[in-house]
Formats: C-alpha cells, structure tokens, sequence
C-alpha cells in the first residue's frame, strides 16, 4: 500500500473520533487493574497414512533424500501457549503492552515422518526437533475506540488471517489499526513485514505462502471494513496487496434468516479477486474465485449445501495459513485448483438438545472437478504443482468434540477427526487417510 493511502487512511479513522459519543478509551481503568492472562496446554496427535505412490512424488519430509522419505506422516506434540494482555492506562491516549511465550515438545515422531503435519520444528537434517520456543510483544495505543498495535501479534481478517489449527499458532510482525468509533462497523489498516508459520521457531523466513514457489514480496498491506448494523447481517469488504506479487479484493457476507422457533437458514457468501502487481513475483495471475454455503438449521440439527467456484488459470492462493474464508476450504485439500468447481454436503448435530452439552458433532463431504492447469504461466511460481487437465478429488470429514462443561476440567477439550482424501493425477493434493486428536486445557483471569 502506497504511503498515501495509509496516512489517508489514519486521517479517515482519527476523524471519526470525534463523532463517537462514548468511546472505549473512556472506560479504561488502568495498566494492570484491566490486564489478563491466559495459558493453553495443547495435545495433538496427527497420523497421515498416503497412498498410491506418494512417496515417489515427495510428499513426505521435504528435508529428506526421497529414499529416506515415509508414506506415514505422523507427529505427536505437547504445546503450552502463554499469552498476557495489559489493560490500558487511562486519560485521552491509553498505553498497554502485550506478550506471548509459544513452545512445543515432541512426544513421538521420526525423521521420515516429520514434516508434512507442521506440529514440530524440524532442524536442517530433517529430524523434528525436541523442543522449540518462540516468542514476541506487542505495543498497543488508544484513541477514543481506535487501536493501534505494532509488534509480533495474532491477526483475523479475510486476506491476511493467523492460523491456529496446529500446534501452535501463526503470528505476524507489523502494525495493526483497529477502528470501532461508527456503530455497528470496524474499520481495519495493516502493514506486516513477515508472517511466522506454526511449526517455526525464527522469525526471519519471510511470509508464509501456501502454494507458489516464486521469489518473496517484502511487505503486505491491507486495509478493510465489517459491518453488522443490519439486522441478521455480517458484512466484510478488504483489499490487499502482496508486494510485487498480486493485488487481491474480498467480498464476505453472512445473512442469517429466522423462520419460526428454533429453525434459521444461513446463508454465507466469500467472494475473492486476485490479480498479479508489479514485478509479478509468482507469475501472471488473474483468479476470481468464490463460495456460497447455504445452512438450514432446525433445533439441534444443521444442513449444509455449498458450491464453490475456481475462474483462473493458477490455483487460488493466500499469504499466511488462516486467510481463506472458502466454504470448501476443509481439512485435507482447499479445493482451489485452476478452473476447479466444487460442491459440499455437510451435516452438524448438537447434543445439547439431547441431554448432552458440550458433544458435538459434524460430517461433510466435498467433490471437486474441472481442474486444468494446462494455461498457467510456464515461469510462475505455481508449474511445480504439476495440474493437468481433467483434474477431479474428493474429501470426507467426520469430526467429533466434546468440551467439559463444569467442575475442576470446565473448558478442557477433545476433538477427534478422520478425514479421507482421493484424486485422480490431474489434481495436486494426495490420497491420504488423516486420523487427528487434539487435547485443550485453557486457563486464565485476571492479574
């Protein structure tokens, strides 16, 4: 983003403070008195069984010799995740610091198996590391209901978005301004420098990108806006820029329609456009990609049918590992192929209707088809994916979870998954079989 565009933008937010009738700096109470902390143990065990010659196309340990490579991906891992959060001092501009303490042990993996389910650090050899550590801080400053942070921080929004589906989380080091001085709208400006995968102990490796293999941008920048001043309406409208890579336009809305008692329909569009900028560091792009989920919801039972859309000649692609709001973005594929269309039957159960609360469970299926990769620039940064014409997979889901609801484990968590990926060789994901078992405990209060 041109600097001009970033000190308009801090005009912009700075003078609809003076609009706002009550403001959230006005409800500061200090530097410690409003501070929390929090700690999260986290288990995770993940087991990858692939098949029909994945070891051949080298799928597994990427820092290993193929001979030396495995078709079973399996890590098992322990996480303990310490965050603390200062309150804001009080007066016209509040202050407040932030931190984080993120590490990991091994409890069973192995070199061959290492690598592919990025819950350990593996060391240049390819061997998963037994422990690794990282860390940051963030400074934060507010104005009336604006926020500005800047440091090594946790990021959700549609174009660039911190995962924490593994192990560990995701974090990004920069500045964030956060805007809530209209009512009902939050208004967002970004400027990052690196993003840290899950699985990473340093903080220096660039930004992680999902599929192209092309040179680095240095910077990404972002600016946005969500609204939910109408009513049963969750509206959100971003545009980014990749450096010298792409440029890419987000369109969300989730629209929730009552129908009579205990029965909603939920309708939940993503739109994306991406478009290559500058030196075009991973080749010509010119992408619109898309999905529409529809859910009807009737006591403590969900039916989802979706369908998503793939219009370009590269796959559709992200920078950090959480920023895909795709319907059929699921466990095991993104269903982002070129030129591919997707459709998702989906089915929720809540057992709190049923004596049970805190048991849930899900089960979905996805069927992806049209892929053809054969138009894609020969000197990108995505050729290495190796899509051909005709491409089609498909991927099932089933997911179980239960969270303790009270006494001495209130909030400790289990989540079991088993997810079964198939393709043929026109597509680029792997058959797989996934079983995954994630073990919570969070803790926290205030100082």
């Amino acid at each position: 983003m041109k600097t001009l565009t970033t000190h308009a933008l801090l005009l912009a937010l700075g003078g609809q403070s003076l609009l706002a009738q009550a403001s959230e700096q006005d409800n500061a109470k200090g530097f410690l008195e409003d501070g929390q902390w929090n700690l999260l143990n986290r288990s995770v065990y993940d087991r990858r069984d692939y098949e029909h010659g994945s070891l051949s196309n080298g799928a597994r340990n990427a820092y290993k010799s193929r001979a030396q490579r495995s078709d079973l991906a399996e890590e098992w891992a322990y996480g303990l995740m310490a965050d603390v959060a200062s309150g804001f001092t009080t007066g016209t501009v509040g202050f407040g610091l932030d931190a984080h303490l993120y590490s990991g042990w091994q409890l069973d993996s192995g070199g061959g198996r290492a690598g592919k389910a990025r819950l350990l650090g593996v060391d240049n050899e390819g061997h998963p590391k037994d422990e690794f550590s990282r860390g940051g801080a963030v400074a934060k400053l507010r104005f009336s209901s604006t926020e500005l942070r800047y440091g090594e921080q946790r990021v959700k929004t549609p174009v660039f978005g911190s995962s924490d589906s593994r192990l560990l989380p995701e974090t990004a080091t920069g500045w964030l301004l956060t805007s809530r001085e209209l009512p009902g709208t939050t208004l967002y400006g970004g400027h990052f420098n690196e993003s840290t995968d899950r699985n990473a102990s340093s903080h220096d490796q660039g930004f992680v990108v999902n599929y192209s293999n092309g040179k680095q941008g240095n910077s990404f920048d972002l600016i946005g806006a969500r609204n939910t001043s109408i009513k049963g309406l969750n509206a959100s409208l971003f545009s980014a820029v990749y450096d010298d890579t792409w440029r890419q336009h987000y369109l969300g809305a989730v629209y929730t329609q009552p129908l009579a008692e205990g029965q909603d329909l939920i309708f939940d569009l993503n739109l994306y456009r991406t478009q290559d900028t500058g030196k075009a560091l991973s080749g010509g792009i010119d992408n619109t990609t898309w999905s529409f989920l529809s859910t009807y919801k009737v006591g403590s039972h969900s039916f989802g049918l979706g369908y998503q859309k793939v219009d370009g000649d590269t796959p559709f692609d992200y920078v950090t590992r959480g920023a895909i709001y795709l319907s059929n973005a699921v466990a095991l594929s993104d269903f982002n192929a070129p030129e591919e269309a997707s459709w998702q039957a989906r089915y929720d159960l809540n057992m709190a209707g049923y004596g049970v609360p805190g048991l849930t469970f899900g089960a979905l299926y996805v069927r992806g088809s049209g892929i053809d990769g054969t138009h894609m620039d020969p000197n990108g940064g995505y050729k290495w994916l190796g899509y051909g014409q005709g491409g089609k997979h498909w991927e099932r889901d089933l997911q179980a979870k239960y969270v303790v609801q009270s006494g001495p484990a209130k909030n400790l968590g289990f989540t079991l998954r088993h997810a079964v990926h198939r393709g043929n060789s026109a597509q680029a994901e792997l058959d797989a079989n996934q079983i995954r078992l994630a073990i919570e405990y969070p803790l926290g209060g205030k100082f």
